[in-house]
């Protein structure tokens, strides 16, 4: 297998260690953060990656001491990746897991990762959602709603909205949202949310997936302006799933009320709890 990234967490170099240790000269490991494992060659020097690069073992311990950031390697160097937004002035940092990784927003992980993992997030707001037809993804991040979205039988194409290039440039150099830059069913446009959905046509979407951020960093994605449009560009029977958190929490029992009370207000005839995926599903009809 060639790889044109090669990405390593703690999990990896940890497991590097412990076979160096074992005396082993060869070690089966995952080079893009547990989607496959090959085969590299330890010697005295350090690993022997793939693309020809030798992995030095100062910097496979350095991987393995940081539990909190994931690793490019690039020059026989492992580099953070993690990045600055001047646009947003947060930080956003590609965060391990034993599936697919999360990014921190200023410290705070996108994705759940108590009780499961942020590939098991993913799939729960696809279940509830049920995408087909052309899917709007309000919320790109990590890409994976759209990956997974553009993987449905049904689904004819997906649009992903960023308003950060900083995001991009962490998907850039995530193995798990590759996708995002393939030739396929994914579109990718950058800007604000609701600028942008004030451009699409009239029912367009069946299906729309919002995953916004807080509620204190993105206020008017919940706001009943932005739901009107939603509500604007589904076809007469689209399905609209809104991510809230833990419905059965005070602050997200509270937030769902007033998204609830908007949603009907913009129009959606029903609105459906959907528990274990942290959100609703609404029903323009």
């Amino acid at each position: 297998m060639e790889f044109d990234l090669i990405v390593l967490s703690h999990v990896q170099a940890r497991a590097l260690m412990k076979a160096r240790g074992a005396g082993l000269r060869t070690q089966a490991v995952s080079l893009d953060l547990n989607i496959s494992l090959t085969k590299v060659e330890l010697s005295a020097a350090g690993v022997a990656l793939p693309d020809g690069q030798i992995l030095p073992w100062d910097e496979v311990e350095r991987i393995a001491e940081d539990e909190n950031t994931c690793f490019f390697i690039e020059e026989e160097e492992a580099i953070k990746i993690q990045f600055f937004s001047e646009l947003l002035s947060r930080a956003y940092t590609l965060y391990p897991t034993e599936s697919a990784p999360t990014m921190l927003v200023s410290g705070l992980p996108m994705h759940r990762i108590k009780g499961m993992n942020p590939h098991e997030d993913t799939l729960a707001k696809i279940k509830a959602a049920k995408p087909a037809g052309q899917v709007l993804d309000t919320a790109m991040g990590l890409g994976y709603t759209a990956i997974a979205a553009g993987k449905r039988a049904g689904v004819t194409g997906v649009l992903t909205i960023e308003l950060d290039p900083a995001i991009v440039k962490v998907c850039s150099l995530n193995p798990w949202s590759q996708a995002l830059f393939e030739k396929g069913k994914i579109e990718r446009r950058m800007g604000d949310a609701l600028e942008v959905i004030e451009t699409l046509e009239e029912e367009r979407f069946s299906t729309v997936v919002h995953d916004p951020p807080t509620f204190s960093l993105a206020g008017h994605l919940y706001s009943l302006e932005f739901y009107e449009e939603i509500y604007r560009i589904l076809t007469r029977t689209g399905r609209f799933f809104h991510y809230i958190g833990d419905l059965e929490s005070r602050s997200g029992a509270g937030m769902a009320r007033g998204v609830r009370h908007r949603l009907a207000e913009a129009g959606f005839e029903r609105v459906v709890d959907k528990k274990r995926a942290f959100g609703v599903v609404a029903h323009k009809q």
